[in-house]
């Protein structure tokens, strides 16, 4: 059995708070230039230009890439050999957001109540997510995810009989509604199966992942591949100026679900898709 004291963990998420609102992944930084060397369309050109050059900028200065922030999403896989010290766990990781959201001078988005409203002051509380896995290590990533793409997201409880044209036809949907309004190019994370809940953090999931990789079934590589492609066919372009580059990744993740349904949940993000990963 390994201990960890919980304050290497909000240390941790203080220093990915930071980095993740200040360097763009690689992935998503090879997926901008690969399609604005495919971009022929002009305007859609400048914006791709101006996009990099953003980032480049907030790279070198170490500010943050977009003004929104984002909320502090929280991916924690816990090793079953790990035992955590220290005092509440929950309460770590919060403290880690309260310091990387003040210390990195990042904006406080986080409203205390949803209909009441009242900002909390200090971008807490994250949104936690917990997995026990084999080992005795913690992996931490966050994501600070904006909204102006969230909101932009849909889940819908189809029945087996939709089938795969159903889910397709979704997809397509979800992007065409939300149109320029989540600063495309997006990242689409697509969850497939499970229940109405596991299917919504299948999605989240899945922008979490690298845009450069496949997922490990073939058949659902394919169709990444295959709604990538129908997507950026939709002609939205980047900041909504038409051209080729609408989404620059999709990424689909799956699980068993009941014989009744087919749930299906698409998270969309911007093209600032932040997420950064340690392993204590």
């Amino acid at each position: 059995m390994r201990e960890i004291d919980v304050a290497k963990i909000t240390e941790v998420v203080e220093k990915l708070c930071i980095q993740a609102n200040q360097f763009l992944p690689e992935d998503v930084k090879g997926a901008i230039e690969k399609c604005r060397a495919c971009e022929d369309w002009e305007i859609a050109q400048g914006v791709l230009d101006n996009i990099i050059e953003n980032y480049e900028i907030a790279g070198a200065q170490e500010v943050p890439i977009c003004q929104d922030t984002g909320m502090a999403c929280v991916f924690l896989e816990i090793g079953q050999d790990v035992h955590l010290t220290g005092g509440d766990l929950t309460e770590a990781v919060n403290e880690g957001v309260r310091r990387g959201y003040d210390k990195g001078y990042l904006r406080k988005s986080v409203v205390k109540d949803p209909v009441r409203r009242g900002n909390t002051g200090d971008n807490t509380p994250a949104m936690l997510y917990t997995e026990i896995v084999p080992g005795e290590q913690v992996k931490i990533t966050v994501g600070p995810k904006g909204f102006g793409s969230e909101n932009m997201s849909q889940i819908r409880m189809f029945k087996p009989s939709a089938g795969l044209q159903g889910i397709k036809d979704f997809i397509l949907e979800v992007v065409e509604t939300a149109g320029p309004n989540p600063c495309p190019p997006m990242v689409i994370g697509v969850g497939i199966g499970g229940t109405f809940d596991k299917a919504a953090l299948l999605a989240k999931k899945a922008l979490m992942r690298p845009v450069d990789s496949k997922n490990s079934d073939p058949y659902y590589a394919d169709l990444e591949e295959e709604m990538l492609e129908k997507v950026n066919e939709l002609g939205i372009g980047p900041q909504g100026f038409g051209g080729r580059t609408t989404a620059i990744g999709l990424n689909i993740e799956t699980l068993p679900t009941h014989i009744a349904g087919m749930p299906c949940a698409v998270n969309i993000n911007c093209h600032v898709t932040r997420h950064k990963t340690e392993v204590i």
